[in-house]
């Protein structure tokens, strides 16, 4: 089986540590002090509290042991052991933060207008989940019934997410009202964002570029020794024409693509050019340094 290196452990360590502190922080000083609805069990605590009137941090702190049980055992060891240092480190640092927003800073500095805290709340949610994502960890709590019912029914698993983070921002709906929900709806817009941004650090945007031209070694020439990015020649058969034809893919940094469009075009101005985004690329000259 594969093993982490020592350093590579305590990056991931890193990660998950900084992951769980950041979640606190932002469910302890912008969404609990300013009610903002949103997914997951803060929002779960929130749109609950007026109801059954526990203080939303002992919700939080007992639901998010009990679905990590429930969990355990439905899902297996494996992820009770991707999952158990946020179960506990997560409540820990949320009673923490809570406790020092509440007794040592003042209450009163995290009041704010409700946008502010639904925005900047849900970013450092966003971040924090991030952070444990990059590990292969779970934070627990509500990611874990979609992944039950993943398990179940085979569904896509982001639409069950998105399902289980509607039905908590509904719950509010029914509690507070309708403009509650619409902020609670944007917190989760904008957590969704900084989850996939933070996933993207140390990534590097690209593009995959597909060439099919006559003309393909006067064109794998230039990108090899001008770009200096590698190539990959694929041999297609036309649909219509039943035709073979090699077809150069090449993957290249955003800047260099105005380059590599002009050189084409002047090449063969008949080549075929089909150009996607590639969000992370792992390999010599991106992610590995060159030998010199």
């Amino acid at each position: 089986m594969f093993s982490l290196k020592k350093s590579e452990l305590l990056i991931e360590s890193c990660w998950l540590l900084a992951g769980n502190i950041i979640l606190a922080i932002g469910v302890a000083w912008f969404i609990l002090p300013n009610d903002v609805l949103t997914g997951g069990l803060a929002g779960v605590a929130i749109a609950i509290e007026p109801i059954f009137h526990i203080t939303p941090e002992i919700v939080i702190n007992v639901l998010t042991v009990v679905l990590f049980l429930l969990g355990a055992v439905i899902l297996g060891k494996r992820f009770a052991a991707k999952t158990i240092f946020s179960t506990f480190a997560y409540p820990m640092f949320l009673s923490l933060f809570s406790y020092l927003a509440n007794h040592v800073i003042g209450a009163d500095v995290f009041i704010m207008d409700k946008y502010l805290a639904t925005i900047y709340g849900g970013a450092l949610m966003g971040i924090g989940i991030g952070c444990v994502f990059r590990t292969g960890a779970s934070t627990g709590g509500m990611d874990i019934p979609p992944l039950i019912l993943n398990k179940y029914t085979h569904l896509p698993l982001p639409s069950l997410v998105m399902l289980i983070d509607a039905l908590t921002v509904l719950l509010g709906a029914m509690v507070y009202g309708l403009q509650p929900a619409l902020m609670g709806i944007l917190s989760v817009w904008v957590s969704s964002f900084m989850i996939n941004k933070t996933l993207m650090i140390g990534g590097q945007e690209a593009k995959n570029v597909m060439i099919i031209s006559n003309k393909h070694k006067e064109i794998m020439e230039y990108i090899h020794k001008e770009l200096n990015r590698g190539t990959t020649l694929l041999q297609a058969v036309g649909g219509y024409s039943q035709e073979k034809r090699p077809v150069i893919m090449a993957v290249i940094v955003k800047k260099q693509l105005h380059d590599l469009q002009m050189i084409v075009s002047h090449i063969d101005p008949e080549a075929f050019v089909i150009v996607t985004d590639t969000n992370e690329v792992q390999g010599l000259g991106f992610t590995y340094k060159e030998e010199l």
